[in-house]
C-alpha cells in the first residue's frame, strides 16, 4: 500500500476491516433539510461542491492509518467513519449506473477494485454489523429494517437510502463523474505491522486537532501501555482488552441514542472508585496509569467498563420495557447523579423489584433538583449512602431513608433542605419548564387513571404521540373565545401554571390552535385529564381563573403525594 496514493488504488487487491475492538459505524444521516446537516449529507455535499467548481487538483480523502496483518489484509485504525462512507456512496453509485446499461469493462473493472470481486469483499465493518453491511449496502438484498440490533446498523441503512435517494433522477454523465471524482480522490495511506506504533499514531494525531472521545483515547492509552509494560503477558491481555472492548463497542450501538459513552465512562469511574465526586476520567486515569501497577488498573478497570455496558445495556433495553418505574426514570432525563446507583444495584444483583424501588426515589429526587432549581450540590449530600452501598451492604434501606429524609426535613436544616416539601411546594406554583411540564402532567394522568380501577395499566409515556404541552387558555388574547379576562393578574399568576397546561399529542394541538374554548372543549376526549377538563367546565363555557387555580391545586396535590 502506497503513501501517497488514490482511493481506487488502497482499495484494489486488499481486504481491509474494522477491528472489532473498534467503534462502530458513527456518522448521521439527516433526512429533514431544515435541520443542520450531519456527516453524511456534508460528504455528498462536498464531493458536489468539488465537481461544481474549476479546480484541476484532485479531491482529497484525508489520511488512513492500517494496521497491516498480511501483504493485503489491513485493520483501520484511523479514518474508518470516512472509509465505510465511501464504500456505501460507491455501492449506492454503483447500483444507479446500473439501472442505465450493464457496467462497462472500465466501469466493472472499478467495481471490482472498489467493491467486490467474486466473494471477496474489499472492506468489511465491524463483525456485528458485517453481514447487514454485505447484505444491504454491497450486495442489496432485502432486510427487515424494523429488525436491526444496532444503532450502527440503522446508521448504514440510513445512508445508504440517503444516497439512494440523491441519485435518483440524476443523469449518467453525473454518476460517471462522481466516480470519476471518489475514486481517484488522493488520500494517504500508513500501514504499520507493529500495533504499539499504530496506537501511538493514533494518539498522536488525535492530540493535535481532531476530537476522538474520551472513551477512544483511554482505550488506545490502556492497549499502548500494555505495549509498554505487558511483558510476556502482552499478548493475552490484549487480547483480553480488545475483547472487553468489542463487548462495549457493541453495547454502544444498542444504548447510544440515550445515553452518551463518555458519561458511562464518569458512572464507571464513580462505581470503580466508589465516590461521587468522580469527575475527569482522563485525569484520573492518567494518575493510575502513571502508578505503580498500570497493568492491574487497565484489566480491573477494563472489566468495570465492559460490565457498565452491560448492566445499562439491560436497563435501557429489557427492563425499561418491562418495568414502570425504569422507564418513567429513563423518560425523566438528565439522571446523571442516579446513573451509578443503578449501575451498583445491577454489579450486586439486586432483583429488580428493589431496583424499581431504587428508580422511584431516585426519579423524585432528581425531579426536585429539577424543579426547584437550587445550586446545591446533590452528589456530596448523597456521597455518604452512596459510599455504603457495597458488595457486603448491598441494603437499599439507608439510601430510600436518606432519599425520604430529604424530602421531608426541615428549612432549619439548611444545608438539607434544598429539596424539601416546602421548597418543591413553593416551585410548582408559576411558570414551569415546558420538557418537565409534560413530564408531571403525564404522571398526573396516570393518577387520574388509576382512580377507581383495579389492575389499570399505566401509559407510557412513548404510547402519547409527540406530546406537547397546550395551553388551555392560549397565550395570545382572544376576549371573544370563552377565556377570562386577560388582566394583569390573569397573565402573571394564571396563565403560565399547571392549572392551564395540558397534554395534548402535535396533531391535536395543531388542530385546536388558538380556538374557542367550547371548540377547544369538545375535542378534549382522549386522556384522562382533558376528560377532567371537560367534567369541571359541564356547567361554564368560560375557562376561568377560579377554575385555573381549582386545576392547579389538585395537580399541586398529586405532587407533594406521590413525587
Amino acid at each position: 500500500m502506497e503513501a501517497a496514493t488514490t482511493i481506487k488504488k488502497m482499495l484494489a487487491g486488499n481486504k481491509i476491516f474494522v477491528p472489532t475492538y473498534q467503534r462502530a459505524y458513527s456518522w448521521d444521516t439527516e433526512l429533514d433539510s431544515s435541520n443542520p446537516p450531519k456527516q453524511v449529507n456534508v460528504f455528498l455535499s462536498d464531493l458536489e461542491d468539488y465537481n461544481r467548481s474549476t479546480t484541476n487538483s484532485k479531491y482529497y480523502f484525508g489520511h488512513f492509518l492500517f494496521e497491516e496483518q498480511s501483504d493485503s489484509k489491513f485493520g483501520v485504525i484511523d479514518g474508518q467513519q470516512r472509509l465505510t462512507t465511501i464504500v456505501i456512496f460507491l455501492s449506492a453509485l454503483f447500483k444507479k449506473l446500473k439501472e442505465f446499461d450493464p457496467l462497462t469493462e472500465k466501469e466493472e473493472e472499478s467495481y471490482e477494485d472498489l467493491i467486490k470481486r467474486k466473494s471477496t469483499y474489499r472492506f468489511e465493518t465491524v463483525d456485528y454489523d458485517k453481514q447487514l453491511f454485505k447484505d444491504y449496502v454491497i450486495d442489496q438484498t432485502k432486510v427487515d429494517k424494523n429488525g436491526l440490533e444496532t444503532e450502527s446498523a440503522k446508521r448504514m441503512v440510513a445512508a445508504f437510502d440517503f444516497f439512494n435517494s440523491q441519485l435518483e433522477g440524476k443523469d449518467k454523465s453525473y454518476l460517471e463523474k462522481m466516480l470519476d471524482t471518489v475514486q481517484n480522490a488522493s488520500c494517504t495511506a500508513h500501514p504499520v505491522k507493529d500495533e504499539s506504533e499504530a496506537i501511538q499514531m493514533f494518539i498522536f494525531q488525535n492530540n493535535r486537532g481532531k476530537k476522538p472521545s474520551a472513551l477512544e483515547i483511554i482505550k488506545a492509552q490502556f492497549m499502548f501501555n500494555i505495549h509498554l509494560y505487558g511483558g510476556e503477558e502482552k499478548e493475552g491481555l490484549l487480547e483480553e482488552i480488545k475483547t472487553r472492548f468489542e463487548k462495549i463497542y457493541k453495547s454502544i450501538s444498542s444504548i447510544e441514542y440515550r445515553i452518551h459513552e463518555d458519561d458511562v465512562l464518569v458512572y464507571t469511574l464513580r462505581v470503580h472508585f466508589n465516590s461521587l465526586k468522580e469527575s475527569n476520567a482522563i485525569n484520573k486515569i492518567n494518575k493510575m496509569l502513571a502508578g505503580e501497577d498500570p497493568i492491574f488498573f487497565i484489566k480491573a478497570f477494563t472489566q468495570s467498563l465492559a460490565s457498565s455496558f452491560e448492566y445499562l445495556t439491560t436497563f435501557f433495553g429489557k427492563d425499561e420495557r418491562k418495568n414502570f418505574e425504569v422507564h418513567s426514570l429513563i423518560t425523566l432525563g438528565r439522571i446523571g447523579i442516579a446513573m451509578p446507583f443503578i449501575i451498583k444495584a445491577y454489579k450486586y444483583g439486586l432483583p429488580v423489584n428493589e431496583i424499581n424501588q431504587l428508580c422511584k426515589k431516585l426519579e423524585s429526587l432528581v425531579l426536585r433538583h429539577r424543579l426547584i432549581g437550587t445550586r446545591a450540590d446533590i452528589a456530596s449530600r448523597l456521597n455518604g449512602v452512596y459510599k455504603q452501598f457495597d458488595s457486603e451492604n448491598s441494603d437499599l434501606k439507608p439510601i430510600l431513608d436518606k432519599i425520604e429524609w430529604m424530602k421531608s426535613v426541615s428549612s432549619d436544616s439548611w444545608w438539607w433542605a434544598y429539596w424539601n416539601n416546602e421548597n418543591l411546594k413553593r416551585s410548582i406554583q408559576g411558570g414551569i419548564n415546558h420538557s418537565t411540564a409534560k413530564y408531571l402532567l403525564w404522571k398526573y394522568e396516570n393518577s387520574l387513571i388509576s382512580l377507581g380501577k383495579s389492575g389499570y395499566t399505566a401509559v407510557r409515556f412513548d404510547t402519547i404521540e409527540c406530546p406537547e404541552l397546550e395551553h388551555i387558555a392560549p397565550q395570545t388574547e382572544n376576549p371573544e373565545t370563552g377565556y377570562d379576562i386577560y388582566d394583569e393578574e390573569f397573565v402573571q399568576q394564571y396563565l403560565n401554571c399547571l392549572g392551564n397546561y395540558l397534554l395534548l399529542s402535535k396533531s391535536h394541538n395543531c388542530s385546536v390552535g388558538n380556538k374557542p374554548f367550547s371548540e377547544k372543549r369538545a375535542s378534549f376526549n382522549h386522556l384522562e385529564q382533558q376528560r377532567e377538563v371537560q367534567k369541571m367546565t359541564v356547567d361554564s363555557e368560560t375557562w376561568t381563573r377560579s377554575l385555573i387555580q381549582k386545576r392547579k391545586e389538585k395537580i399541586i396535590g398529586f405532587i407533594m403525594n406521590e413525587l
